[in-house]
């Protein structure tokens, strides 16, 4: 039972993870903008955009499986280290630090790195930077609202 309801958690926060990162990329919103001038969507006119999407639907749904997949592994991370953390005594709060410090030493570190030595304008380096990092802190932190729910 313990083990069903890790994954339960895991795939709740993958879930939370999709319906965040539909908002957060969504075109209205600041984040969404600049996402889509770091894939130079917004160079592009209007009947070129409409051939890149109508080229891109046939593979959407491989690449939102892939990434519930890997959105699954992230929120797995999570319920794993509270519900084992809260299990062995720790105080839910510094279970909670310990998903933050993981945060902070290992997701903050990669994206740096992959926006560093990819193919980002330099011009919006920075802005991909800190709205990659909230999006994937938002995300932690309300995957383990919902752990806190059940532990």
């Amino acid at each position: 039972m313990f083990i069903a309801t890790i994954l339960l958690l895991s795939f709740g926060g993958a879930i939370i993870a999709a319906v965040v990162g539909t908002f957060w990329y969504s075109t209205q919103t600041p984040m969404g903008k600049l996402h889509m001038q770091y894939i130079g969507f917004d160079k592009l006119s209007e009947e070129e955009k409409q051939r890149k999407i109508t080229e891109a639907k046939p593979k959407m749904p491989k690449l939102y499986a892939m990434q519930m997949a890997l959105s699954f592994l992230t929120a797995f991370s999570v319920v794993f280290i509270i519900t084992m953390s809260v299990q062995n005594g720790v105080p839910f709060m510094m279970a909670l630090g310990f998903v933050v410090f993981n945060w902070l030493c290992l997701i903050v570190p990669t994206l740096g790195g992959a926006i560093l030595w990819g193919n980002c304008d330099p011009k919006i380096a920075f802005k991909k930077f800190f709205f990659e990092s909230s999006f994937n802190l938002v995300v932690l932190l309300l995957t383990a609202l919902l752990v806190s729910l059940f532990v």
